[in-house]
């Protein structure tokens, strides 16, 4: 229900007169990306300034009402979903590119700026931006900093936190502070590390500087396809194992495909079990060996068919249906629920095959998309919420996904963050000293706990609730849980 706390609301009126009260315009802001997680905020309010911001952040920390900031709103993880008590603040209005500095090759950028806007701002110059998250043409680089995105090319070029400089952030007590600078270092704490993927648990990002790079000479992307999944993995850990450096390398198996291909027409090959998308850039002398490199490892592991695009154009078509899998395959199927976890490369195969096993046992449908060169694997779990116990089901399956990423020594995230989706896995990955560690992170931060709370970091009450679940229904995997 929305705040009755008309004083409150009357400060809030105060500092902006964009602000949301009324149930149905709230309900368009119940939830992230994650629709299965749902709430309405207290009350919706929507800056236009860095000001304001810090004057709502403020007021919010002397009430000690919940504050949770939203890009795009579109995350996965339940990130950005309200607090029922809470602020919700939207910064969709904190859209603009403010400077291109083209000798240090930069761009100071606001929030709610998307990836694909940045590389198309500075585009008649030469440069783009690297990082290249599938959603780039909606998702937002503040979000993407509170995640630490990834995407197709950051096997090459880094995450979000190795191409941003800076950051300003206002802090809960509404303080503007800036961290990091346009230099190769700077002194003290690495605080601009620790904010990205700090899911907006420490800090309100009003402004960044990304770094740019040139747009490579020559790019050339290369389909192949497999007649099986395990021949397509192996061909991933090959390449890595040849010392090839691909700007990415991804990978869909059939039912990813077919999706895709339905969608837009990408000329994917329908029959085939399991395919790969591998870009290479540099030199036209430099792709020719590359290309061939590739091909003799593709070849060597089973390839059936191996295309390659040098056009600009051809080359868009091939990762359009990449980047479009998602909405592809929720063509398909009424509910998807998209996980995100890690592994080493060399278990690819391993995984997927415990994947289909699993599918297997909660008699549910998945399709693999995933950035594969770095083992950031995103199965997508077709489900029916309105029929019987799918949602519960599809929820269990992906929570064995991720136990079983931490059991092949990866991690319960890559990019999409903890949120609410994944903070029982937290008492599964780290330990009772672990968390602690962080929750004194979160308050040295934030005192009054008001930044996003109840997300990414689980109290050890709730681990202990988890672990006796866990040690009830007999799964012995994690020891430590017995010890929250």
């Amino acid at each position: 229900m929305p705040i009755d706390n008309q004083d409150f609301i009357k400060r809030l009126r105060a500092i902006t007169s964009d602000i949301i009260t009324d149930e149905e315009r709230l309900a368009v802001y119940e939830s992230d990306g994650l629709t299965a997680k749902k709430q309405l905020p207290g009350v919706v309010v929507i800056p236009d300034t860095i000001e304001q911001v810090q004057a709502i952040t403020a007021l919010c920390q002397s009430c000690e009402v919940p504050l949770v900031p939203r890009g795009a709103g579109t995350g996965l993880s339940g990130g950005a979903m309200p607090h029922h008590e809470g602020v919700l603040l939207v910064m969709a209005r904190f859209n603009q590119v403010l400077d291109v500095d083209t000798s240090l090759r930069t761009a100071t950028v606001q929030p709610g700026v998307t990836n694909l806007a940045i590389s198309e701002a500075v585009s008649n110059l030469g440069l783009y931006y690297a990082p290249d998250p599938s959603s780039q043409i909606a998702c937002t680089i503040g979000g993407n900093v509170a995640e630490n995105s990834g995407g197709v090319h950051c096997l090459k070029y880094g995450l979000t936190v190795h191409n941003v400089k800076q950051l300003k952030v206002v802090l809960p007590g509404g303080e503007l502070v800036v961290v990091g600078g346009k230099g190769y270092d700077t002194p003290g704490y690495d605080l601009l590390a620790l904010m990205h993927g700090s899911e907006g648990m420490l800090g309100i990002v009003v402004e960044v500087i990304v770094q740019l790079l040139p747009k490579p000479p020559e790019v050339a992307v290369i389909m192949a396809a497999f007649s099986n999944v395990i021949d397509a993995a192996n061909s991933v850990s090959g390449v890595i194992s040849a010392g090839l450096l691909p700007a990415g390398l991804e990978m869909m198996d059939k039912l990813a495909i077919q999706a895709a291909e339905s969608f837009v027409g990408a000329g994917y090959p329908e029959a085939a079990e399991a395919m790969l998308l591998c870009e290479l850039d540099g030199s036209l002398e430099e792709l020719e060996e590359l290309i061939e490199s590739v091909r003799a490892v593709f070849e060597s592991n089973g390839c059936i068919t191996f295309t390659v695009a040098f056009d600009a154009v051809e080359r868009q078509k091939l990762w359009l249906g990449r980047k479009a899998a998602f909405p592809a395959v929720g063509r398909i199927a009424p509910d998807y629920y998209c996980m995100d976890g890690t592994i080493p490369r060399r278990e690819l195969a391993n995984v997927l095959q415990a994947i289909t096993d699993l599918s297997h046992k909660y008699e549910l449908q998945v399709a693999n998309v995933f950035h594969a060169a770095d083992g950031n694997l995103h199965p997508l779990i077709l489900y029916d919420a309105n029929d019987g116990d799918q949602l519960t089901r599809a929820e269990a399956f992906g929570s064995e996904i991720l136990a079983l990423c931490l059991e092949k020594g990866g991690t319960i995230t890559g990019e999409h963050g903890v949120g609410i989706e994944k903070i029982n896995e937290m008492c599964l990955q780290f330990n009772r000293d672990e968390l602690g560690i962080f929750h004194g992170i979160k308050n040295a931060f934030d005192h009054y706990g008001i930044l996003n709370p109840g997300k990414g970091i689980p109290t050890l009450s709730r681990c202990a609730e988890f672990g006796a679940m866990h040690v009830h229904r007999g799964e012995e995997r994690f020891p430590h849980l017995d010890r929250f």
